[in-house]
């Protein structure tokens, strides 16, 4: 029942043995759990600091990642373009060549005909004037074999011949 209805003695003790509890807890105890909460506190605060700066450094990040990015595409494009324009000027170059050469050959084709159809019709001509002439070698010792046809023939000649 002394505990329901406390003596004087009691409450003394109790009292003293909390106010030298709440001195060493003070003097010892309570600076230290402070200082580190202060420091915890702190820490954290720093923490999100940091935190919040590096969500803003991500974002700037991602901006200029985002420029990067649009830069890249748009020097890609800036090179396939330059890339088309060289490919149709190349290919155009090569047709037109082409067509030169194929214009050249045919101009030499042409000439080379024409030169190879000129050489066969002198030739023919050259063939022709021998033949003619073996002809007429033939005819001419067979009429003139005779002497009488030969005196006949050089005065037929000579009626043709104007003295001037």
């Amino acid at each position: 029942m002394e505990l329901v209805n406390p003596g004087i003695g009691l409450i003394v003790w109790m009292t003293l043995a909390f106010l030298a509890i709440l001195y060493i807890l003070g003097k010892y105890a309570w600076k230290p759990i402070m200082t580190a909460l202060k420091e915890r506190e702190s820490s954290i605060h720093d923490a999100l600091n940091s935190a919040e700066k590096a969500k803003e450094e991500m974002k700037k990040m991602e901006f200029s990642n985002e420029q990067l990015l649009l830069e890249a595409k748009n020097e890609r494009d800036i090179i396939l373009s330059t890339a088309r324009k060289i490919k149709e000027t190349i290919i155009e170059e090569s047709k037109q060549k082409a067509s030169e050469e194929a214009n050249r050959i045919i101009v030499s084709a042409k000439e080379s005909i024409r030169n190879e159809k000129m050489a066969a019709m002198t030739d023919l001509k050259n063939q022709l004037a021998e033949l003619s002439l073996e002809v007429a070698k033939k005819i001419l010792k067979k009429e003139l074999s005779d002497p009488k046809k030969q005196e006949e023939y050089s005065k037929e000649l000579m009626k043709d011949v104007k003295f001037n």
